[in-house]
């Protein structure tokens, strides 16, 4: 559509500018299987968590795990450069209650976060996960892939996510140190690979084509990130972006003869509705922030903020609170419920499977192929 002379735009859709159809039987939800597998990982539920400290300890990892999820530890978080993280959380969470300067909260992350990386500490975390027996990942930014991977490959990782704002095979560089390789990286590696996010089908296209298992769609907007508009301007409406990388992953499956690379979605997803549109677009799997912030065993204490607010020259995030620390349910609540919420924040995968039940489908992958209509 046209913007202005000589100017267009594409019109795109969100996750809330669209709803699910259903259109044939319906089935009971007992039926239904929210399970899906990525290389040699089963999961029972389509759920990882966004890569933040708000979000994950090595403690909550292993508990979204043992729930069938996966929890993603940030490589680069405050877990691989302090010892006392805990309260060192705790402290930042003080000063955003405090709500007199609204930086002060950024500014503490900022100086958590300039500590160096302490490879034992990082290690040990990892080891901590990989020693309970649920599926180990760890994210790492692209700047830093090279140089923590072997760490994490000996503290016994098995699923590396490289995870940035918008994540590209071509990085063009003009500085001394030679831009990652994405598609050399993976090939040297052991273990599978994760990487995003992506925002459209070509590039989509093109990091399937490095050898990722999984591509990222998003980059975990939620209320309080401000990439999309405050920052840098960029914005990716979740249900285009989906349905293109879909598209992408069809002709990569033609390209290679059968290779097939999952979807995870990450951005927007707020409720058990916004989940079930993500699925019904085309991911596997979607990436979880504030819904899970909610849970007892956020080390966030009820706030909430991405991994790109700790930025040393350019947050992009505030501190969300989205839970009093007080009462908070458990994640057994926050997942598979019960619950007498009736606005979609509990009980996200049984509101998944009851979605997938109504519109008579019984795996994820069906579910995909669900009707869908636009919003005016």
């Amino acid at each position: 559509m046209e913007i202005g002379m000589g100017r267009t735009a594409r019109r795109t859709f969100e996750l809330a500018d669209i709803n699910i159809v259903p259109s044939r039987r319906t089935r009971s939800s007992k039926e239904v299987s929210t399970a899906w597998q990525l290389d040699a990982y089963r999961f029972e539920i389509p759920i990882l968590s966004h890569p933040t400290d708000a979000l994950v300890s090595p403690q909550s990892a292993v508990e979204l795990g043992r729930h069938g999820g996966l929890g993603v530890l940030n490589g680069e978080g405050l877990w691989a450069r302090h010892r006392d993280v805990e309260a060192k959380i705790a402290e930042v969470v003080r000063i955003a209650e405090d709500e007199i300067d609204p930086t002060a909260a950024v500014r503490k992350l900022q100086e958590l976060h300039a500590a160096p990386i302490d490879p034992d500490l990082l290690g040990q975390a990892v080891s901590s996960i990989r020693e309970s027996g649920v599926t180990t990942a760890v994210r790492v930014s692209p700047q830093k892939a090279a140089e923590l991977t072997p760490v994490l490959v000996a503290a016994g990782v098995e699923l590396l996510v490289i995870h940035g704002t918008i994540i590209s095979a071509e990085h063009v560089s003009q500085g001394d140190s030679e831009p990652l390789n994405l598609k050399t990286f993976i090939a040297d590696l052991d273990v599978p690979v994760i990487a995003g996010g992506v925002h459209d089908h070509r590039t989509a296209l093109h990091l399937m084509r490095t050898g990722a298992a999984a591509v990222i769609v998003g980059y975990g907007s939620t209320a309080g990130a401000t990439t999309t508009g405050e920052v840098l301007g960029i914005g990716v409406p979740m249900a285009t972006a989906i349905a293109d990388a879909a598209a992408a992953r069809r002709d990569y499956l033609d390209e290679t003869g059968g290779r097939y690379v999952h979807v995870i979605a990450d951005g927007d997803i707020h409720n058990s509705g916004e989940l079930a549109k993500a699925i019904a677009c085309g991911a596997d799997a979607a990436v979880l922030g504030t819904p899970l912030a909610a849970a007892a065993s956020a080390p966030g204490r009820g706030y909430y903020w991405s991994a790109a607010a700790a930025h040393p020259s350019m947050p992009r995030g505030a501190l969300l609170a989205v839970a009093e620390d007080e009462g908070r349910p458990d994640l057994q609540t926050v997942l598979h419920g019960p619950t007498d919420d009736p606005f979609g924040h509990l009980n996200i995968v049984g509101a998944l499977r009851r979605s997938m039940a109504k519109a008579g489908y019984s795996d994820l992958k069906e579910f995909q192929k669900v009707g869908l209509s636009a919003c005016d």
